[in-house]
């Protein structure tokens, strides 16, 4: 491993990941927020709801009551007025059920002078859900797509028609109570309604969207899930307030200043990223295969979420998949290098935030009789990384607004 160069590489995550955290976007939002004549609730859901509430709470002085449902090992200690609960992700366990229970029983019955300060951030879909069909079957279907490369917006379509708190429906079990949500955006082009599946915005999408794309993948429903997806969802609400606080632009703008530092000349290719996660470490190694012969240091940085088919029954995620793709690529490559992390510091089902590699890759795994093409085919790009040092581990942030990747060069 070139240690100069995963050096610099630990730096821009932890700075790119650093400028993205909710706290203060939270602060900026509540600081001129002054309560009305009833109670002020608080309801946060996803990855980063921990943070978000710690942020509010500290913010607001006090709340008469709140409920955080985050990602398990996620939570980092007591907020007054607040019960935090961990539950399941990606896929939504019966604890996702039972603290999303908790959450509408808090704002049932509401009048019009109380608000609800909600506080969404990325992996709310399964960790804010209280299904309308059996939760082994949610379960199952969440599966399905995860296993089908279907993307995140066609993921969310289905799931809010099967869900009693998305595609608006949480907002309008508030009303008439004010709902006051603030965002912290996990996919690209920031859609408001498909973020965490939209539990407090009108839904944009359609129950034939949501035929269409159970067809597309060939997806198993009950007779009831099959019901579910010819009910419309709400297309307007008139009790919401939203706030968009942080996203992928914001990442990548924060990696490419932290690349500067180091002394690479920055450039974003995207923000958008939304291929293979193989493609793009494919894509990001030819670039780097084109440019090996530069006068000077590179950073080209791609922000966004790919997705993974799995062909096999290993452990790893988009972020390390996409890592070791890149692998054979700049395989000898002086000074070339390839990482990618997920900005919640985690990578699907990993203790992992992402993966690293550089020139001296693909020779260290030959050398421990490791086979780049193997470990992909059977989507275990973590061990692979692993045996390499090639893991990125921060833990968890408290933020997340989808992935960066960054090829660099360095003369």
């Amino acid at each position: 491993m070139n240690a100069s160069l995963r050096k610099d590489a630990d730096q821009i995550v932890r700075e790119s990941i650093a400028a993205v955290l909710p706290d203060e976007a939270v602060r900026r939002t509540l600081k001129d927020y002054r309560p009305g004549a009833g109670k002020t609730l608080l309801v946060a859901a996803g990855k980063a709801a921990w943070q978000m509430a710690k942020a509010a709470v500290d913010t607001l002085g006090q709340v008469d009551g709140g409920v955080v449902i985050t990602k398990y090992g996620h939570v980092i200690g007591e907020i007054p007025g607040v019960v935090c609960y961990e539950a399941g992700h990606p896929v939504p366990d019966e604890n996702s059920f039972a603290a999303t229970k908790k959450a509408l029983e808090l704002v049932e019955n509401r009048s019009a002078g109380d608000t609800v300060i909600f506080l969404l951030s990325g992996g709310g879909s399964a960790l804010f859900e209280l299904p309308l069909i059996s939760g082994e079957e949610l379960q199952d279907i969440t599966r399905q797509l995860l296993a089908s490369g279907a993307d995140i917006v066609e993921m969310n379509t289905i799931r809010k028609r099967l869900s009693a708190v998305k595609g608006g429906r949480f907002a309008l079990a508030c009303a008439p109570a004010k709902v006051l949500s603030i965002v912290l955006s996990d996919i690209l082009g920031d859609p408001l309604d498909m973020i965490a599946s939209g539990p407090a915005y009108p839904d944009s999408s359609t129950c034939k969207q949501a035929k269409n794309i159970a067809a597309k993948y060939e997806l198993k429903f009950s007779p009831d899930a099959e019901k579910l997806l010819n009910e419309e969802t709400p297309k307007e609400l008139h009790n919401v307030e939203t706030h968009i606080n942080g996203s992928v632009r914001e990442l990548c703008a924060a990696a490419a200043a932290a690349a500067q530092k180091l002394g690479y000349d920055p450039i974003i290719l995207t923000d958008q990223l939304c291929c293979e996660a193989r493609e793009a470490g494919s894509f990001l190694a030819s670039i780097l295969k084109s440019h090996f012969q530069s006068d000077r240091s590179l950073a080209f940085i791609a922000g966004g979420e790919t997705i993974v088919h799995l062909t096999g029954h290993g452990l790893g995620g988009r972020n390390q998949e996409l890592a070791l793709a890149a692998a054979p690529g700049i395989a000898d490559i002086p000074g070339a290098a390839v990482f990618s992390v997920g900005s919640d510091g985690t990578d699907g089902p990993t203790d992992a935030a992402g993966g690293y590699v550089d020139g001296e890759t693909c020779a260290a795994l030959a050398e421990r009789g490791i086979s780049v093409f193997d470990m992909l085919r059977d989507n275990d790009a973590y061990h692979a990384l692993q045996a390499v040092s090639g893991l990125i581990v921060t833990g968890p942030t408290g933020t997340n607004v989808n992935d960066v990747a960054v090829a660099l060069l360095k003369i």
